[in-house]
């Protein structure tokens, strides 16, 4: 009897399985590249469970790549507000204007041209190729490398390995049903190879696993996770005699660019006529934990060039970041009526 490949049992589970997901169709390739697209940008750095109602208001909003290309920068990063990392919604948008106005409305289906656009890197263009196109391509993640070190128990560093990963993962794959592997092989990794107790009784590779056993098993693959660098600053709510706040589209590059803010800084600094609240708000980036202590002021003038005063009850209209949003919520009733 012909020994059943890894590749064959991680499908026959997720024929069983496999989570539906908006985004999939089991047994092919997604028929609309778009849907993929969208989901595959958003679920860069997020969970899928994050990512669900996000996606729905997404799609409704701009439901083919033609709306999307067509529609503002600000239009895009409203429906973003909230899912973070903001730098995808730009990518994503600038990638279906070259989609529509560079490649006549045709998603590229080669890897050379889907790593011409914007945001997608080899994993992502993996991804896309293997979802979107049933291609032959080996989708490598998280989830993908520890499920790979841990079949072939593999206790040196991740930076280290992580070519050994590579050839390991390639060897396994499915040649014959790319799409369907791609999302067994993530699927495994989200529910039952987890980083924390594994369900390593329901896992369909347990006889193939070299580590399901192991005293080890959690603690692989090993990696050093980077300390985040801890910043404080100040940021401040400057209301006219209109009752207006003051706030500007910020244009300095990097993963808030484009969006609404209060005026703050990295340094702390404060101005003649801040109040301080006594408040502060705190936000987790990659690499960054950032504490911005809030202070309150009162004028008339303008305090940025680039910036104008909003009636409150139209800040909704704004985009503003998650910081943002925390910044307006710590204070309601000194935002809302007289800072």
């Amino acid at each position: 009897m012909a020994q059943i490949s890894i590749a064959e049992k991680l499908l026959a589970w997720y024929a069983k399985n496999g989570r539906d997901l908006p985004w999939r169709v089991k047994g092919c390739a997604h028929p609309d590249p778009y849907v993929v697209l969208v989901s595959e940008f958003m679920l860069q750095q997020t969970t899928v469970k994050t990512v669900i109602p996000y996606f729905h208001r997404f799609m409704q909003r701009f439901p083919t790549v033609q709306a999307l290309a067509a529609a503002s920068e600000e239009e895009v990063y409203h429906l973003w507000q909230g899912l973070g990392y903001y730098t995808r919604a730009r990518s994503l948008h600038q990638t279906a204007r070259i989609i529509v106005n560079d490649f006549g409305g045709r998603f590229p289906d080669s890897k050379e041209r889907v790593l011409q656009l914007k945001g997608i890197g080899a994993y992502t263009a993996a991804s896309f190729l293997a979802l979107a196109f049933n291609q032959p391509e080996t989708v490598i993640d998280g989830n993908v490398m520890r499920i790979v070190a841990r079949l072939h128990h593999l206790t040196a560093p991740l930076d280290e390995i992580t070519e050994t990963i590579r050839e390991k993962a390639q060897a396994m794959s499915s040649r014959e049903s790319p799409a369907d592997y791609a999302s067994a092989i993530m699927d495994l990794g989200a529910t039952v190879c987890t980083p924390k107790n594994p369900q390593c009784l329901l896992c369909p590779l347990k006889e193939d696993c070299l580590s399901h056993t192991a005293a080890d098993l959690e603690q692989i693959p090993v990696r050093g996770k980077p300390a985040k660098k801890e910043k404080a600053g100040a940021v401040f709510l400057i209301r006219n005699n209109r009752g207006e706040l003051f706030i500007r589209k910020r244009t300095e590059k990097g993963l808030l660019s484009g969006l609404y803010e209060f005026p703050w800084n990295e340094s702390g600094k404060t101005c003649a006529g801040a109040v301080d609240t006594g408040l502060s708000v705190t936000h987790l980036f990659t690499h960054i934990k950032l504490t911005l202590r809030i202070y309150t002021m009162q004028s008339d003038r303008a305090p940025l060039p680039d910036g104008f005063f909003a009636a409150s009850e139209n800040l909704a209209d704004y985009p503003f970041s998650t910081l943002m949003k925390k910044v307006l919520s710590a204070v309601p009733g000194k935002s809302r009526k007289s800072a």
